[in-house]
C-alpha cells in the first residue's frame, strides 16, 4: 500500500506496452513497473520447459526465482528440487519458492501474471 500512497495520481499501463520485454525460445516476459510494484505477464508456448528454454540464460541448475501470481490460461506444471510436483490451471493463484523446474502441460499456450518483484528483476536474465 505504501507504493500506492507515494503516487498522487492513479497510474495505469497496459502489459501490451511494457517497460521491458524478454523473449526466449517458446516464450516471453512483459514487465510493467510502478515504483516498488512490478507486474509481469509471462506467455509460454506448448512445449516450453524452464530447464530447456531458460536454464541456458539463467545459468543455474533450477529456477532460483520466487514466483507469486495467477494463471490466466493454459496449464503449468512445477517440480521442486525435492521431487514434489504441482500443476496450476486457469484461475489458480500460486506461490512457488526458488528451486524448481516448470513446463507447459497440453497444447494450449500458458499465460501467467506474476507480481513478484524478484521475478520481474531476474526471470529469464543471466544470473
Amino acid at each position: 500500500m505504501d507504493a500506492l500512497r507515494r503516487h498522487k495520481h492513479r497510474k495505469a499501463q497496459s502489459l501490451d506496452s511494457p517497460d521491458d520485454t524478454r523473449t526466449f525460445d517458446q516464450g516471453k516476459s512483459q514487465v510493467v513497473s510502478f515504483g516498488d510494484f512490478t507486474v509481469t505477464r509471462n506467455t509460454f508456448e506448448p512445449g516450453w520447459r524452464w530447464s530447456e528454454h531458460v536454464k541456458p540464460i539463467a545459468g543455474t541448475d533450477s529456477c532460483q526465482v520466487p514466483h507469486t501470481g495467477y494463471v490466466v490460461s493454459g496449464r503449468l506444471k512445477v517440480a521442486m528440487d525435492d521431487g514434489s510436483e504441482e500443476e496450476f490451471a486457469p484461475g489458480d493463484a500460486y506461490v512457488i519458492p526458488p528451486g524448481h523446474d516448470g513446463w507447459i502441460e497440453g497444447e494450449e499456450p500458458c499465460v501467467v501474471v506474476d507480481v513478484s518483484s524478484e521475478a520481474a528483476k531476474r526471470f529469464a536474465k543471466e544470473a
